[in-house]
């Protein structure tokens, strides 16, 4: 990559400042503002219509970047595009592992309506490639019918790595759903060929080369970083040093989780693993500074629409393991995992500086995306998606309403409100309750105690109504033996989900 500073450039400081992002949606906004939204919104014409840009990272955690209260990971491009738009400190993934959430992402459905409900581990390539999203409409396919050329830079991980698909024109894909970060495979035009290089800097070599290709717009790009996935090395050596003298206390090496799996375990109170992590987020974060750059260079910054995720949560010895749902078995709900970072920059057209604290989901991100740019969105009834383009142009303050989240990994569900969430583990538990407001740690279960009881019960009848609409029994998670060893098979409606997921035991419980 071109420019990249020095060591020293990088080097951790205990004192470094981050943005104060203050002011919440909805403060403030007259109303002849607030009625404005249909011209501001949806008044694009195809000379107008704004390119956007979506860049998803991987297994990044809602705690990982300057802008989210963290002092000693450095994302000097990340704080700067937070300063530039609105951040969603309460943004869920639909699934605390890659391949369902990028699904949700792409369809507006939950997993049990897409039928993804673990990581891909076959159907990526021959000689069995499988279409997981056959049949569904992505907001992809909307964006190509709407004049828009359409790229992929990066990991795809919903099968058939080697095919276009849903309205890619361009395709730079990852084959799988991970990779070495030097000299990787990459498939372009149908061939899987080596590239010389740092992954991230050759993921961002094509999307910039995409960006000065289709600088007439309008173009959809999608950024997809492996980073900051394992391996936890490989990455560049003077970003890993300059880490050297971090105490790491935004990571605490929590005692063991009596669940913790084995490839989470070894992790644990790791220094260099930790060094790799941040690493990789740095070097992300410089990527993310190129982008911003070569924008500004073709004088498209101000007509380009940016997204900034990650597919799913993350741990780094939090509760006393490493990696997301599957980081513990059985699977787990902890918010490290469920929440993702969610930042949205588009000048002139979305506040700056803000920080909604609207409760919103991936399910809702495809609704949002189209209705933002004024497109038809499907009439899709398994969808239970919902714009937020309010909370994203400061019209209303979705805190202050009853919103709900739901969540699912395999027969594990989740709901959430703004002060209670509860776990519930098909067929026989274990349960989990807890209170946000007096126990945000997740430290305290209260599923067994008594006085809960009522609300329990609640609950459950609010989230087993919840689901029932959503589902199609035929791909109904809760019926399939998920355990995080990933997706063999697309679950087929005459074969159901048998022979679908492959094992994975749980090691022996550890004491605590």
């Amino acid at each position: 990559m071109a420019n990249r500073l020095s060591a020293m450039d990088f080097r951790w400081h205990s004192r470094m400042s981050i943005p104060r992002l203050a002011l919440r949606h909805g403060e403030g906004q007259p109303l002849a503002l607030r009625e404005q939204r249909t011209n501001i919104y949806r008044g694009f014409t195809m000379q107008t219509q704004p390119n956007v840009i979506f860049i998803l990272t991987d297994d990044q955690g809602p705690w990982a970047a300057g802008c989210c209260g963290n002092d000693e990971v450095r994302t000097p491009s990340l704080n700067r595009l937070a300063s530039e738009g609105t951040r969603f400190p309460n943004f869920f993934c639909t699934s605390p592992v890659c391949s369902p959430a990028r699904a949700s992402l792409m369809t507006g459905r939950i997993p049990s309506a897409h039928g993804v409900h673990d990581w891909i581990r076959d159907g990526n390539m021959p000689p069995n490639p499988a279409r997981y999203l056959d049949g569904l409409t992505c907001y992809t396919d909307v964006l190509a019918d709407s004049n828009y050329t359409v790229g992929l830079s990066g990991k795809w991980h919903l099968g058939d790595s080697l095919t276009p698909q849903h309205g890619f024109s361009h395709w730079f894909a990852l084959p799988t759903g991970g990779s070495k970060y030097n000299d990787a495979d990459m498939i372009r035009n149908g061939q899987v060929e080596m590239h010389r290089g740092y992954l991230t800097d050759v993921i961002t070599d094509d999307a910039l080369d995409f960006i000065s290709e289709n600088k007439g717009g309008p173009f959809y790009l999608s950024v997809n970083y492996n980073a900051p996935h394992t391996p936890f090395t490989g990455h560049p050596q003077d970003i890993v040093d300059s880490y050297d003298d971090c105490p790491f206390k935004t990571c605490p090496q929590e005692a063991l989780h009596p669940w913790a799996v084995q490839g989470a375990a070894v992790h644990m109170g790791n220094r260099e693993s930790l060094k790799g992590y941040f690493a990789a987020i740095t070097a992300l974060d410089l990527n993310v500074g190129r982008i911003l750059e070569r924008l500004a260079q073709l004088g498209i910054r101000e007509n380009t629409l940016i997204v900034f995720s990650s597919d799913n949560g993350y741990s780094c010895g939090h509760h006393g393991f490493w990696h997301k749902g599957n980081g513990t078995f059985p699977l787990n709900m902890y918010e490290n995992s469920v929440k993702v970072p969610f930042i949205v920059s588009h000048p002139g057209r979305i506040p700056e500086g803000r920080i909604s604290e609207a409760m919103v989901s991936q399910y809702d991100f495809m609704p949002t995306l189209l209705d933002y740019l004024g497109l038809p969105a499907p009439n899709d009834e398994m969808s239970p998606g919902r714009s937020f383009v309010p909370a994203l142009s400061g019209e209303t303050n979705d805190a202050k309403d009853e919103i709900v989240i739901f969540d699912e990994y395999g027969p594990v569900r989740m709901i959430r409100t703004q002060e209670w969430k509860y776990v519930h583990r098909y067929p026989y538990g274990p349960h989990e309750l807890y209170d946000l407001v007096n126990d945000p740690g997740e430290r305290k279960n209260l599923s067994d105690e008594k006085s809960q009881q009522a609300r329990i019960t609640h609950m459950r009848q609010q989230m087993g109504a919840w689901f029932n609409r959503y589902v199609l029994p035929e791909l109904d998670g809760a019926r399939c033996s998920v355990t995080g060893g990933g997706q063999a098979a697309k679950i087929e409606a005459d074969q159901g989900s048998e022979g679908a997921f492959h094992p994975r035991y749980a090691p022996p419980r550890r004491a605590v």
